[in-house]
């Protein structure tokens, strides 16, 4: 029987093995990935079948309560597992055509683009721009408006099917954690497969190539819902964020109160007074800085390090983890389970002004410690000599947690 659109199978099993190895929870059919492994053949032949038939209508969409760090609730949507796989043929099918298009200072959830690299970039241009607007935006996948998104899919979507099943997704119902199903008329579900391709493709008319066209003099740097405008004066700077808040308010958007607010890059040579003069990006903190030129002098400047907020997480995240508690374990266990964070820590938030992770790498060692005088009597009550002994243990053995083969060793002083 010919089928209303042609879609391989090849590529549903291909988003089936990404959906996979994302892993990710069930949804409101509380279906696991390995559930679904049990009839594999089964599900991809009727995802398959219903997708190329124009029949596949995606179910609602399980809505789950996440604390934010800046305090209150956001509510993630996750599909279930076989509407993970049809989002994701739709995304390998979409994002090769929209890729081309996109602002090469868009970095939020792209091939071959970072974070880390986004952070970098903000830092170089804040040598050369004296001023920056730093924005965030209040809601930015709950308030997609559909119409609008749906005007800029029809325009780039290479074939009918892939628009069909956009709009569908959209429109897809809410079930909340007490059970009601709410309908949606705004927004693209935080958590499903296609929303950050879609949220991409919004923002890149409603922010990217807006302020590329219309204010050709500054520089931005984009990830999601969170940006940086490089100006090169005060006054441009204002005129920026006034222009910003109007254009988000055409589109149905609007800028979060609290994280937006016009930088000074103070440094060296930059003397003027202004009552702000850092800005937190992506779990950096940019601001005057000490440093050292290739001469050994000490000069003032503006610098990325890792944030308040990031180091008081990561220590938090050291203290549930209750190593002193784990008095049954050998320190070698203890870095087989915790030497991939520390190492992903280190790979984000070392990449500048590495010594401000010293904080981390020095809390962690407390809590070695308190696990030294926890496994061995005659250290308990000892704090300075589990220090020692744990201090002499690294040295001897610097390979056994990954920041200690940084150097990051805990004192025999």
């Amino acid at each position: 029987m010919a089928k209303s659109y042609k879609i391989s199978k090849k590529i549903v099993y291909e988003a089936y093995k990404k959906v996979k190895a994302n892993q990710g929870a069930a949804g409101v059919d509380e279906e696991t990935i390995e559930e679904f492994d049990e009839k594999l053949r089964r599900n991809l032949y009727k995802i398959w079948n219903r997708l190329s038939s124009g029949s596949y209508y995606p179910p609602p969409v399980k809505g789950v309560p996440i604390p934010k760090k800046s305090g209150g609730i956001r509510t993630l949507g996750i599909p279930t597992i076989s509407d993970r796989v049809a989002q994701m043929v739709v995304k390998m099918t979409l994002e090769p055509v929209l890729e081309p298009i996109f602002h090469r200072d868009s970095y939020g959830y792209r091939p071959n683009r970072s974070a880390i690299g986004a952070v970098g970039l903000v830092r170089k241009r804040s040598w050369k721009y004296d001023w920056v607007v730093e924005f965030d935006i209040k809601g930015l996948f709950d308030n997609i408006s559909h119409e609008l998104l749906m005007k800029a899919v029809i325009k780039h979507s290479p074939n009918d099917w892939t628009t069909l099943y956009i709009e569908r997704w959209l429109k897809a119902p809410i079930k909340d954690s007490d059970g009601i199903v709410r309908q949606r008329h705004s927004g693209t579900p935080q958590g499903g497969v296609i929303s950050p391709l879609l949220a991409n493709l919004f923002m890149h008319y409603a922010f990217d190539r807006w302020i590329t066209d219309t204010m050709r003099s500054v520089r931005f740097v984009r990830y999601a819902d969170d940006a940086v405008v490089h100006c090169k004066s005060k006054s441009q700077a204002e005129l920026v964020l006034t222009n910003i808040a109007k254009r988000f308010s055409e589109v149905g958007l609007e800028l979060h109160p609290t994280k937006t607010k016009i930088v000074y890059c103070k440094d060296e040579n930059r003397i003027e007074d202004y009552e702000n003069v850092q800005f937190t990006f992506l779990g950096y903190t940019f601001r005057p800085r000490k440093s050292r030129d290739k001469y050994g002098r000490i000069y003032l400047n503006f610098l990325p390090a890792v944030s308040r907020d990031a180091v008081k997480a990561m220590r938090q995240t050291i203290r549930n983890w209750h190593i002193q508690l784990k008095s049954d374990r050998e320190l070698v266990e203890i870095g087989n389970m915790f030497n991939s964070t520390l190492r992903g820590w280190n790979n984000y938030y070392s990449r500048f002004y590495e010594s401000a992770m010293y904080a981390v790498w020095k809390h962690l060692n407390m809590y070695l410690a308190r696990w030294m005088r926890r496994k061995y009597k005659q250290l308990s009550g000892h704090k300075r000599k589990a220090t020692y002994e744990l201090g002499k243990i690294a040295r001897q053995n610097q390979k056994i947690l990954f920041h200690w083969s940084l150097g990051y060793l805990p004192s025999i002083g």
